[in-house]
């Protein structure tokens, strides 16, 4: 049986999307928001039920649309990978089904096109797949696109400046993969590109300001890393940068407004870990930061419009539970405080940070059941 995924990658797409378009088609508009909300008022700095989702999942992805819904795709429910997806509304803060995919597909990968439209690649039922397809917000129906060239699950995806889409690590069921490819919607096609150090299954990725990708972390046979590498589109290779002073698989990895990248939690060699660190992409190495209130891993991180780092959920190894408190992250003064809690504990979610600057929070799962439930943080 795979092993669960700890970390939701898809954390904040909106922040490593592409500025490039093409001649796909472009998506509909959403409905534009009246004076009067569907939704009942709610206090700063709380979080508030939403939804819910059609479908109990885990290990989901959550995609940000040019138009402000959210394409919510796959995962699992009772070890039984999804091929549905729903599609959440904002101004009427609510879900509804759409097209589903060709496949099931649980721990698999997304990013948003600079068309508008949404690349799927990899996971699978019970063995990961290679094939991808693509989801069309104009026409709510899911089309086959190009395999990658092998099989992926837990990998990451991160949409470049120039459009085109990396594809890297993960495992193909057997092996921790170092591979990576490149994905071009305009030929639909994956090529392979320069490949990792080590292999990493279940790293977190991130755009940098400059373009550049950092992968950090996550998993190599049994061990987490501590290691992190930087893939440079315009050469097209990888290079290995400073370690994190901690080994970390199921961590979050949060570009900051400044530039810098914030790494929190995760799985460390014997424990979760409430430590935090920062990655400087001016000098390539990482430095320590404040501490969570408690250890986390499979946590949830979004950057919030005022500059500060929503950390929610997550699992809470020495307790055994999955974690219902929230925090923030002041990147002026490095340290964490608790803000208003989940009105329920969850770990593998998904997080996703709206147009109006909320954050709506997704699925999971809380004590070993997966979620249809949903929240909405009001900063």
């Amino acid at each position: 049986m795979k092993r669960s995924a700890l970390a939701c990658i898809a954390i904040s797409l909106s922040l490593v999307v592409g500025a490039c378009g093409n001649s796909a088609p472009s998506p509909t508009a959403a409905p534009t928001p009246t004076a009067t909300r569907l939704r009942p008022q709610q206090l700063p700095g709380s979080f508030g039920v939403t939804g819910p989702m059609a479908f109990q999942r885990g290990d989901q992805t959550a995609t940000l649309l040019l138009d402000g819904r959210v394409l919510v795709v796959g995962g699992h429910h009772n070890d039984t990978a999804l091929e549905t997806a729903e599609l959440f509304d904002p101004i009427s803060d609510s879900f509804s089904p759409v097209g589903s995919m060709s496949t099931a597909r649980d721990q698999q990968a997304a990013a948003l096109l600079a068309d508008g439209r949404v690349l799927i690649s990899g996971g699978g039922p019970s063995n990961d797949l290679a094939s991808a397809e693509l989801f069309d917000p104009a026409t709510g129906k899911f089309t086959p696109t190009g395999s990658m060239s092998t099989i992926r699950g837990k990998h990451v995806m991160v949409t470049l400046k120039d459009g085109r889409v990396l594809v890297a690590g993960g495992t193909d069921d057997n092996t921790d993969l170092a591979s990576a490819e490149i994905y071009d919607p305009g030929t639909g096609k994956f090529t392979p590109t320069g490949s990792m150090a080590s292999g990493r299954d279940d790293p977190s990725a991130v755009r940098l300001a400059d373009g550049r990708v950092l992968l950090v972390g996550g998993l190599n046979g049994a061990d987490p890393l501590a290691t992190a590498e930087i893939y440079d589109p315009g050469t097209g290779k990888f290079t290995s940068v400073g370690s994190m002073s901690s080994a970390r698989d199921g961590l979050t990895a949060t570009l900051l407004g400044d530039g810098r990248v914030l790494v929190a939690g995760g799985y460390g060699s014997t424990a979760a870990l409430a430590t935090a660190e920062l990655f400087d992409p001016t000098t390539d190495k990482f430095t320590p930061t404040g501490t969570m209130g408690t250890v986390r891993v499979g946590q949830t991180a979004t950057l919030l419009t005022s500059g500060m780092v929503l950390i929610a959920g997550g699992f809470n190894d020495a307790q055994n539970v999955s974690i219902a408190s929230a925090e923030l992250y002041n990147p002026s003064t490095g340290t964490f405080s608790f803000t208003s809690s989940l009105t329920t504990g969850r770990q593998n979610g998904t997080a996703t940070l709206l147009h109006d600057g909320r954050v709506l929070i997704t699925g999971g799962d809380s004590n070993q059941s997966d979620l249809a439930s949903a929240e909405i943080y009001q900063p």
